[in-house]
């Protein structure tokens, strides 16, 4: 089913951290605003000199990730941080807080082109167990927030439900779910789902509500592509290389590579969002994929194309 929708080809792209402020009280998030470390926030030039040494990997597609903290991270410093990586990165993408389809617009009219965002767990009471305080406790401003950016004008949307929190059974069936309703509300915009999976972090102190076995991750993985053959799937470095190099048959268009879950990359005992488990970097994932057979694929879309 993959072969037929996308063949051999695995989009790579790179993550980075702009800020790590944030005023949520997330109980599974390093960055929550309950832990005390020192935040960091980059202003535009450092933003600049982080993507030229990213864009020397080769790869063309970025995602900008921040924590939820307006005052520090606002949707005009996000936007103006679009503009600056997309001097290096024809295609950007955000993984940030939920915003109003005004706001969506202005990222769009930026350069965004891809937006990810998880609403954590379907459960609804979980989901308010798990963020007691703070702008992301709104559990239905989240959940419709992949709609509003598909309306702003977003080429991708990517859901999913960060596996572990909630029953994982429930969690996949309703991202699935929620992906399908958006790609039959919205034919225009690839609609995407991502599969993370709980991962360590700081404040950890083996807080995981359900563990999500290997088993049940490819038995997901498969459902997943079974249900929606036309979305593309992304497996992040939370999980392990030997895994992610033995589930690429099973559905993965989109994997991340050269991750840092820092803000920036230079800094010393700078404090993670989670730990990652795969630290290669590109050109390593990139040889992997093409004795594996796979085309790895760092362009494959330029938005100035597609500009009016």
């Amino acid at each position: 089913v993959t072969l037929r929708q996308f063949g051999r080809s695995i989009q790579l792209f790179t993550p980075l951290y702009i800020s790590n402020f944030c005023t949520n009280h997330c109980t599974y998030c390093s960055f929550a605003a309950t832990h005390s470390f020192k935040r960091d926030h980059l202003d535009m030039a450092q933003i600049e000199d982080e993507a030229k040494r990213l864009a020397t990997t080769g790869l063309r597609q970025i995602l900008l990730l921040t924590g939820d903290a307006r005052r520090k991270a606002s949707p005009e410093y996000i936007a103006e941080a679009v503009r600056v990586v997309s001097r290096y990165f024809p295609s950007v993408g955000l993984e940030v807080y939920a915003m109003t389809t005004d706001e969506y617009r202005q990222m769009a009219d930026a350069g965004a082109d891809l937006l990810t965002i998880y609403q954590e767990t379907y459960d609804k009471e979980l989901y308010h167990n798990l963020h007691p305080k703070g702008p992301k406790s709104d559990y239905a401003f989240r959940l419709d927030a992949p709609a509003r950016a598909c309306e702003a004008g977003f080429r991708q949307v990517a859901v999913g439900a960060l596996l572990g929190l909630g029953e994982p059974h429930l969690d996949t069936f309703r991202a699935a779910t929620h992906a399908h309703q958006l790609q039959a509300r919205y034919p225009e915009v690839e609609i995407a789902i991502s599969m993370p999976r709980m991962r360590e972090f700081s404040g950890d102190q083996g807080f995981t509500v359900h563990p999500v076995s290997d088993r049940f991750f490819v038995q997901a993985l498969t459902a997943l592509r079974l249900f929606l053959p036309r979305s593309g799937i992304t497996i992040s470095t939370r999980e392990s290389a030997i895994f992610r190099r033995q589930i690429l048959p099973l559905g993965v268009t989109r994997m991340s590579a050269g991750v840092s879950t820092a803000v920036g990359h230079d800094h010393e005992n700078a404090i993670g969002q989670f730990e990652i488990d795969d630290p290669r970097s590109v050109a390593e994932v990139s040889q992997e994929l093409a004795e594996a057979g796979y085309q790895p694929v760092y362009h494959d879309w330029n938005q100035k194309y597609f500009t009016a």
